[in-house]
């Protein structure tokens, strides 16, 4: 066994079993165990090696977690309330649930409770937000070696020869740093269609002013394999259990 322990809460995570916020709860109701060993302290640490595997409460308590898709109009933004503009888990209401939603679980205050947006779309941006109270698919989606694909439709002015085209796919950078390949392309005349496996502040409209282009509409249209097919503008539904973003 290596000498080189790391704490388990950080395996957990890593293992993608919950997020360390959670194990470390878990940790502390005993339901983790190390090698077929309840562990109830935090704080420990063990082979990167080792078998984890979890107690009934915590599987159960996974379950009960939901994932929201809401497709976000303009004038909201993804996380918390700024500059007098309202945050966009206040559109997740029994209102607002679409009624095409297959999944037919009632909404309650504690399928809120702890909620949050995993990844960010800016306010004058529409389209496909994820919202969810479990920590692995915050980490799916925007976790430190996350490259799930994000598809944007994106109405720009302006006039793109190839060579800036090409730049766009790869070649740019922002804030000193590299940008990593992306795919765009024409979608229409006046709309390019992009995919991009990171998500900077801003990243698309900074992208096309570094061409000289200058975005009138951005949507986001899928996240790895979910897409936010006819979901109608403020309105949201459940992520359904046989849909995977990987």
């Amino acid at each position: 066994m290596s000498n080189d322990k790391v704490r388990l809460s950080k395996v957990m995570s890593e293992r993608g079993l919950c997020s360390r916020r959670e194990a470390d709860a878990w940790i502390e109701k005993g339901w983790v165990f190390v090698d077929g060993i309840r562990v109830s302290e935090l704080g420990v640490r063990i082979d990167s090696t080792q078998k984890i595997s979890l107690d009934a409460g915590a599987r159960s308590q996974q379950r009960a977690q939901a994932t929201v898709l809401l497709h976000k109009p303009l004038g909201f933004v993804s996380g918390q309330a700024e500059d007098g503009h309202k945050p966009a888990i206040t559109l997740v209401t029994p209102t607002t649930h679409w009624p095409e939603d297959r999944i037919t679980r009632p909404l309650t205050p504690a399928s809120l409770r702890g909620m949050a947006p995993a990844g960010r779309l800016d306010i004058d941006s529409t389209g496909l937000l994820v919202l969810t109270q479990d920590g692995r698919i915050a980490r799916i989606l925007i976790g430190p070696d996350s490259s799930v694909e994000k598809e944007y439709l994106v109405r720009v002015e302006g006039h793109l020869n190839d060579a800036d085209l090409a730049r766009l796919n790869f070649g740019l950078a922002l804030d000193g740093r590299p940008l990593r390949r992306a795919s765009v392309s024409w979608q229409n005349l006046d709309q390019l269609r992009f995919v991009l496996h990171e998500g900077r502040k801003r990243q698309i409209r900074r992208m096309c002013e570094l061409v000289g282009l200058k975005v009138t509409g951005l949507k986001r249209v899928r996240i790895g394999k979910v897409r936010l097919g006819d979901l109608p503008a403020g309105q949201w539904r459940y992520l359904a259990p046989d849909e995977l973003f990987e």
